[in-house]
């Protein structure tokens, strides 16, 4: 049970050429600040890459944080979440906001991406 919440390096993405199929793909989810980039391909899970700009968020305490929240949401919710490639984008305003208020952000995000793909 506990096996299916890891998050191991084959539910991430790590080459630049996985990065480019995503961003080439035109699907999104986006909210004031938050961009959620989905691919259209299917890999044999969901996977999840980051893409925190230092020009938008200038600290690396707050990318870090970041990065942190979104990994424990994606965690939790990748078991529902369509077998796609996601890569989140963020504002910089996103940095004044609180953790909970970040994951609750995340979380639907998460709602919108199932219910998104279960229309195609």
């Amino acid at each position: 049970m506990a096996e299916q919440f890891c998050f191991r390096r084959n539910s991430r993405l790590t080459t630049a050429s996985e990065f480019n199929a995503v961003f080439k793909s035109n699907q999104k989810i986006a909210d004031s600040l938050i961009t959620l980039l989905i691919s259209k391909k299917n890999p044999k899970q969901p996977r999840l890459g980051f893409a925190i700009a230092k020009k938008q968020i200038k600290k690396a305490v707050e990318r870090n944080r970041l990065k942190r929240i979104f990994r424990e949401s994606f965690r939790l919710h990748q078991t529902q979440l369509p077998d796609k490639d996601f890569v989140i984008m963020v504002r910089h305003k996103i940095q004044f906001k609180s953790n909970q208020q970040i994951f609750n952000l995340m979380k639907k995000n998460w709602q919108a991406v199932i219910l998104k793909c279960e229309k195609f």
